[in-house]
């Protein structure tokens, strides 16, 4: 298995993300993980041999304790593989501010270029179909579904 792909195989469970969650906070030993996740320590202790095989946590000896901590490096290398698809987002959601930047008086409940739908919410277009709530309204007209040849 590659190290990206042992990297999200090891991240896949809920349970191993939320021990991560927990030593991104500080190093924890595995009594204190098995306490904070609900888990038995043999089932923490799994958790936690996928996560250090996968290179995401490191483990040292504390007299009869093993403490374990995040090991940076692996969540750096999946933040630069994330990188670009977050440079899409942020483009997207920056396009999207600019856009409600350039209405400030449909913002504030003002006259706006869009047009007003004709319908209030929940009563159907006079070709059957519903407006935004979808909501049908008694005793409007239904469409019928499609009928199945076989």
């Amino acid at each position: 298995m590659s190290d990206d792909t042992a990297l999200w195989a090891a991240l896949a469970d809920h349970r191993r993300r939320a021990i991560v969650a927990l030593l991104l906070e500080r190093p924890r030993t595995v009594g204190e993980l098995v306490e904070a996740c609900g888990l038995s320590q043999p089932g923490t202790s799994k958790h936690l041999r996928v996560l250090r095989e996968a290179g995401l946590v490191r483990v040292r000896q504390d007299a009869q304790r093993r403490v374990y901590a995040l090991d940076p490096a692996p969540i750096a290398a999946l933040d630069a593989w994330l990188a670009p698809y977050r440079a899409l987002w942020n483009e997207s959601l920056d396009a999207l501010g600019r856009r409600l930047d350039e209405s400030p008086a449909d913002a504030a409940g003002g006259p706006s270029d869009r047009p007003e739908e004709p319908f209030p919410p929940g009563r159907r277009r006079p070709d059957g179909e519903a407006t935004r709530t979808g909501a049908p309204v008694p005793g409007a007209p239904t469409p019928k579904p499609p009928s199945s040849k076989e």
